[in-house]
């Protein structure tokens, strides 16, 4: 008896694709943007980034993460618009978080980035949606 394998297209597969390299760079930013951006901020005297600037701490993890994606964005061929679309689908979700803990309606700063970076995936997947066929084909 034989098994049938369904394979995904390969739209799809590239889909996926790109949606784990967004994440991968997302990642590395992090990692290793996230010390030089802290001891930037530590010659401006913030010490304690999460404690003395929150929101500013919240900014910076969006920058860290967005940064590397445009990046390899740029590097795999695709244009400014996904491009910027892309970085809004990371900032958009940090602005909201910002908002939170301005209006004080949530002010623990590890709920606050917990939020941030689990809005964080779907809205990069909506911002892929909206323009499928960009991420479905080779770049």
């Amino acid at each position: 008896m034989s098994t049938l394998v369904v394979k995904p297209a390969s739209g799809t597969r590239r889909f996926i694709r790109h949606y784990l390299e967004m994440v991968v760079a997302m990642f590395a930013g992090m990692l290793v943007l996230g010390v030089p951006a802290g001891l930037v901020l530590e010659a401006f005297g913030v010490t304690d980034l999460h404690g003395d600037a929150p929101a500013a701490s919240l900014f910076l993890m969006a920058v860290t993460m967005t940064v590397p994606m445009v990046a390899w964005m740029r590097y795999r061929g695709h244009g400014w618009a996904p491009c910027n679309e892309m970085a809004a689908s990371m900032f958009l979700p940090t602005f909201a978080v910002i908002g939170l803990l301005w209006s004080g309606a949530l002010t623990d700063f590890g709920a606050l980035m917990m939020l941030e970076h689990l809005v964080m995936l779907p809205s990069m997947l909506v911002a892929m949606l909206l323009r499928r066929e960009e991420y479905s084909h080779a770049h």
